[in-house]
């Protein structure tokens, strides 16, 4: 049995070593533009668990951890897998939080006290690979894989070993690692991955003095980060949820042609046995099951996840476990439950109890029926009082629920006071016109301020200049124009009216004035060339309708150009029948005649992608998030500039919006038929 065993352990770390590889980093001091990162020592190794996020050890960040100095807030380097060819790349990064965060005071030499964990920011939105890590409340002592940075071969180089874990040393999570192989300095910080299940389970921490081994620290210790204050979903709860929509991601997706953590998932020995009559849910359901979750707003207390779990499961919470703080957090609590219920009815049952669950928050819309929706197609392969059972529970669970929401309101003297909608203050605004030539890679440009409806006052304008000239040529003219029309109350908008074609100008980027880009300074938006064909008659009234009720909401989003990351051009018919309060959401440019055929004032697109293989499910989620919160269409001007500067100060969360531009074609403020500007024949 020892044997079969280590064989399949051998076949695992064959496996997952690529996957960990990919997404293991080494830290170093932060680069200062002409040092070669490879030259700087190593102060320790890193991973990456969601997009933009590098889990490390406290000590790594501190340097050592010699002095008790204040952490959080410090940048530094991290150096990263960046192709297949072993290229790498190095980007800066920002300690978002050290576990336990050093008070100051004179501490004795030795290990840096549990849970010695830290949360990295990566300043820069980069391309890279995260692991999977495990949601179970406690590892098994199984083997294990154990990564992270050396210097055996006189260069820094990112390698693998194998051991056991023998136990836990505590009760703060630290892991004991065998001595089958050494701890070598710089590894600390990089992961431990359970070999049978092939997740991460683990941070290295150090190697034990003398006997051999070293200990690691339990993931599970994130549960540890500071909770946000006033109702907001914390550091953990945020983080968690990126990357589990990043594995569901790249689940989906069809444009990368490599193993994903979940192909390899289903080649491990417990992946195959998921088959079996063991009835688990397979590594693929799991994945998706974990995306489905993460799409709904987080739960608001551990209570309310610890009271599905338990109904789902039909016993009560193991007290020596960590609380549940996340929807995924509930679906570590059920794996081998009692008696003769499976793992697979558990968490089925546990999903449906979510999709009917009251949250702090309005979810995406139609995000609970997705999840019942796919609840109820897994169950088809399962026993059929099961799906019976299954479709009783939710129908019940949304009875409770709406009994709920009446008796709250009816206790309710005065509804809670609604958000603030950011919208538009009134006034003047900045026209950038632009003409590109059809006959060479030449613009012509005009800038004046729109004082109203059919209402110019010329500013500047030119003729024949070359795209990459454009931000220099204009920053003069545009600088008089925002000095115009800035008022106390904000600074002024600025609406581009292009051909659709140049709807992918990068003019948020462009610095003015202070070295911040315009898209962070103020709204940009984009329009449709003066003198381009009016609708009349019926279609006028429907143009009309269409903005009415967008601006009104609740807001709708509808793929314009693809479906689950394919090309898919949605015809002028179909757009047409969309209700009315839909906005199209490009993410190639490719339908955009079409929508505005279709009177479509609002739509929202951006520029294509770095890499070929970059999916756009990040981008349909965040703007279906942010159409669901914005209500109505009017402020959503103000909160894609609000999401431009969330990218600017480098939040991870806001990456995706890196490119979105917003189509808005107001009607009460028609552009002068002008004839574009002419440059010599």
């Amino acid at each position: 049995m020892g044997e079969e065993r280590t064989g399949d352990a051998a076949r695992a770390f064959e496996l997952l070593e690529p996957l960990v590889l990919a997404a293991t980093v080494r830290i170093h001091a932060a680069p200062d533009g002409y040092a070669d990162p490879g030259t700087l020592a190593t102060w320790g190794s890193g991973f990456f668990i969601a997009p933009g996020w590098v889990l490390t050890c406290a000590h790594v960040v501190g340097e050592g951890g010699g002095a008790p100095v204040r952490l959080t807030g410090r940048e530094i380097g991290i150096t990263f897998p960046s192709g297949d060819d072993g290229t790498t790349g190095t980007v800066a990064g920002r300690v978002e939080c050290v576990l336990p965060e050093p008070d100051g005071r004179p501490r004795p030499a030795g290990l840096w006290p549990l849970p010695d964990l830290a949360l990295v920011r990566v300043l820069a939105p980069v391309s890279h690979a995260c692991v999977w890590l495990s949601d179970r409340p406690r590892p098994r002592f199984e083997e294990v894989a154990y990564f992270g940075c050396t210097d055996e071969m006189g260069y820094p180089e990112i390698t693998g070993r194998t051991t056991t874990l023998r136990g836990v040393l505590g009760r703060q999570g630290a892991l004991r690692l065998g001595a089958e192989d050494e701890v070598e300095p710089g590894m600390s910080g990089g992961p431990v991955v359970d070999l049978v299940r092939g997740e991460v389970v683990g941070v290295v921490k150090a190697r034990r003095q003398g006997g051999g081994g070293g200990l690691a620290v339990a993931v599970t210790q994130l549960r540890e980060l500071p909770q946000a204050p006033r109702g907001r979903a914390g550091l953990y709860r945020r983080v968690m949820q990126s990357h589990d929509l990043h594995h569901y991601d790249q689940h989906v997706s069809d444009l990368n042609t490599r193993r994903t953590w979940t192909d390899v998932h289903e080649e491990l020995p417990e992946g195959r046995e998921s088959f079996g009559g063991r009835q688990r849910l397979t590594a693929a359901e799991r994945t998706t099951l974990c995306g489905l979750l993460a799409e709904l707003p987080p739960p608001g207390s551990s209570e309310t996840v610890q009271r599905l779990v338990e109904a789902a499961r039909g016993e009560d919470r193991d007290p020596g476990l960590r609380a549940p703080l996340t929807w995924r957090d509930g679906l570590g609590l059920l794996y081998d439950p009692p008696g003769v219920v499976s793992e697979a009815a558990a968490m089925l049952r546990y999903a449906t109890d979510v999709s009917t669950a009251d949250h702090r928050e309005p979810p995406p819309p139609g995000a609970d029926d997705e999840l019942w929706d796919w609840v109820r197609g897994t169950a088809e392969r399962l026993w059929r009082p099961l799906r019976r059972e299954l479709a009783e529970r939710h129908e019940q669970g949304l009875a409770d629920r709406e009994q709920r929401r009446r008796a709250a309101a009816a206790r309710s003297v005065r509804g809670p006071a609604g958000r603030e909608a950011g919208l538009l203050p009134a006034g003047p605004s900045v026209l950038l016109e632009i003409w590109a030539h059809t006959w060479d890679p030449l613009h012509d440009w005009r800038v004046s301020v729109l004082l109203g409806p059919e209402h110019l006052a010329a500013v500047d304008s030119g003729v024949d200049v070359r795209p990459d000239r454009l931000p220099a040529a204009l920053r003069t003219p545009l600088a008089e124009a925002f000095r115009r029309c800035d008022t106390h109350e904000g600074p002024a908008l600025l609406e581009i009216a292009v051909e659709p074609d140049l709807f992918g100008l990068p003019a948020d980027e462009w610095t003015v004035t202070g070295g911040v880009p315009l898209g962070v300074q103020r709204p940009v938006v984009f329009r449709y060339p003066a003198g381009a064909p009016q609708p009349a008659g019926e279609q006028l009234h429907r143009r009309a309708d269409r903005w009415s009720r967008a601006l009104g909401g609740p807001l709708q989003d509808e793929r314009a150009d693809c479906s689950g990351g394919r090309a898919r051009m949605l015809p002028y018919e179909a757009l047409a029948a969309l209700p009315d309060q839909v906005v199209p959401v490009h993410c190639r440019l490719g339908a955009v005649h079409e929508v505005r055929d279709a009177g479509y004032g609002v739509s929202v697109t951006r520029r294509p992608p770095p890499g070929p293989a970059a999916g756009c499910a990040p981008f349909h989620r965040g703007v279906r998030e942010e159409l669901a919160e914005a209500g109505g269409a009017g402020p959503l001007p103000l909160r894609l500039q609000s999401l431009r500067g969330r990218a600017y100060g480098r939040d991870p969360d806001a990456y995706w919006a890196a490119g979105t531009a917003l189509v808005w074609e107001d009607p009460d403020r028609p552009l002068p038929s002008e004839e574009p500007l002419q440059g010599d024949l």
